[in-house]
């Protein structure tokens, strides 16, 4: 694990001979300066760097700040964070990071690569700024397919990790409550109105309470390899679209605390930007895509409290915006009110607590999945599949072919696992607070029953949403599923007969808290009866159906 070997500030040559970072960035505004002369320079500035976008390449100059959360005053502590930067980057945008350089030379002619060195910079190669994902979403313009192509990246890098050693500080309970504190603590500094000192107090209580409920969790999770050195920042501005895929980037260097965090803290982050974009649908998505991915559902319950506390590390860091001295009236007006929109935010996340049971039911190639897609977007829930999920206990990834397994997944003991596995998840989501959705064919009346016993127990209601399609379609369906093989469905068409054969149908009385769903416009969104149903039926709880 790489330590943060920070050494005291010192004088060199290049401070000593009148050498100041302002000299510099004047200078690197004049095209002729770089290695490949341009017409035309670009500046963007943050509070701690300076972006120079030259022709094919941007340069990222640190500032020689000290701003308590990380230290950049000394030339020797910005050459090892811009080597870090490039160091950690590379892992999921390596064709983005390329190499630290130098610069150097006279103070009021610097050069690239010259010497005594003066400064060093990031060179990455450049690219939009208008693909950057916060500003598609703004737009209208973040596709579905690419959220899948997300969740399938961070679900890859998040595995790819090693975990954090064994006694390790990092990601430990008492880590995460000092980083917490550390946060409202800025908060409380930055926010003077008593309207706003009030409502930071209040999230700051709730924060400290959901903390003490799941402090044993954060312990076991650091425990069980969860906590990893992650990119720690990955909001929706430090991802960008390339071609169709998009490529995280601009992850945490200055802290190892900051990115040696626990994996659903990561991914809460970026599905926290989406709600604050009001893009929910996109929010879980993105979430079960990364669920089904990695098999975490263990990490849902700690889910409220990292929305939450990603939610105010956002505020916070509009908070310090709003206090640059050089903002204008209108700008520093926008920083607050983005602030005070994430406070609410989190606040909301610690008290969102909703939980449902819903199953899917139907035969191969009904719609279950699609329908359970759109259900998970429309109400915010969590989804296990039982064929991603009968593949895991075997060992299989979700596109395989089960026949590679020396197991006969589909036999009646598999199935009995299977089950048993979807029972286990489902009765720890709701005991979370999540609405679960369990897509499964659920085809006899005994899986059925046990599923709604487990909604009475857990007294949240219950719901069995059955998918209708005629015979010709389900057929269509299985046969463009099987030439696709882009899905974990094995089902082919002697499964469809058998199981035709062997279904038991929906009783009189499960009638009662079954919602059929006929219309499939638009993925069965266009289904407004059906679902004005389900959404009645949500509202009960499960024993007034008995």
């Amino acid at each position: 694990m790489p330590q943060n070997p920070l050494p005291e500030p010192f004088q060199n040559d290049a401070q000593a001979d009148g050498y100041s970072q302002s000299n510099l960035i004047a200078a690197l505004m004049e095209g002729g300066r770089y290695p490949r002369p341009v017409k035309h320079v670009r500046l963007i500035e943050t509070h701690i760097s300076w972006v120079f976008l030259a022709g094919r390449y941007a340069y990222k100059i640190k500032k020689a700040v000290d701003l308590g959360f990380l230290n950049f005053t000394s030339l020797e502590s910005r050459h090892f964070y811009c080597e870090e930067e490039v160091r950690l980057n590379r892992r999921l945008a390596p064709e983005l990071y390329l190499d630290v350089v130098p610069i150097g030379g006279a103070r009021e002619t610097p050069e690239f690569g010259a010497l005594p060195i003066r400064e060093y910079a990031v060179r990455m190669r450049r690219v939009s700024v208008s693909n950057e994902l916060d500003k598609l979403a703004a737009r209208g313009r973040l596709m579905p397919r690419q959220i899948d192509s997300l969740a399938a990246t961070i679900g890859e890098f998040h595995r790819s990790l090693a975990p954090v050693e064994t006694g390790s500080a990092l990601g430990s309970p008492q880590t995460i409550h000092s980083t917490v504190s550390d946060v409202f603590n800025t908060l409380e500094s930055l926010l003077k109105s008593s309207a706003d000192a009030e409502n930071v107090m209040l999230l700051k209580r709730a924060s400290e309470q959901e903390y003490k409920a799941n402090e044993a969790r954060f312990a076991e999770r650091h425990a069980n390899g969860f906590v990893r050195e992650c990119h720690g920042d990955l909001h929706l501005g430090n991802i960008v679209l390339i071609g169709d895929r998009p490529i995280p980037f601009d992850g945490i260097e200055f802290d190892p605390a900051l990115r040696w965090i626990d994996v659903i803290s990561e991914i809460a982050f970026t599905v926290m930007d989406l709600l604050h974009c009001e893009l929910p649908e996109l929010a879980y998505r993105l979430l079960n895509g990364y669920l089904e991915d990695t098999g975490d559902y263990e990490s849902v319950r700690l889910l409220r409290f990292y929305l939450s506390h990603r939610a105010t590390v956002r505020a916070m860091v509009n908070a310090i915006r709003a206090r640059q001295p050089d903002l204008s009236d209108r700008a520093r007006a926008r920083a607050l009110a983005t602030c005070r929109n994430f406070i609410a935010l989190a606040g909301e996340r610690l008290s969102q607590d909703q939980p449902a049971l819903i199953i899917m039911h139907g035969l191969p190639g009904s719609g279950k999945t699609t329908l359970a897609q759109t259900a998970l977007e429309r109400l915010q829930a969590i989804r296990i599949r039982s064929d991603v999920e009968r593949k895991r206990l075997f060992g299989l990834p979700q596109l395989a072919d089960s026949r590679s397994s020396p197991a006969d997944i589909y036999s009646a003991d598999a199935t009995r696992l299977t089950f048993a596995r979807l029972y286990e998840l489902s009765e720890k989501l709701l005991a979370s607070g999540a609405c679960v959705i369990v897509d499964a064919a659920f085809l006899k009346q005994d899986e059925r029953k046990r599923f709604r016993l487990l909604a009475d127990q857990m007294e949240v209601p219950f719901v069995i949403a059955s998918p209708q399609a005629s015979l010709a379609t389900l057929r269509a369906r299985i046969v463009q599923r099987q030439a696709a093989a882009n899905d974990a469905s094995e089902a082919d068409l002697a499964v469809l007969e058998k199981l035709r054969s062997h279904q038991q149908a929906l009783t009189l009385e499960e009638g009662s808290f079954t919602v059929e769903f006929t219309k499939e416009g638009n993925g069965f969104r266009a289904d407004e009866a059906a679902w004005r149903r389900l959404d009645d039926l949500m509202t009960r709880p499960s024993m007034a159906n008995s």
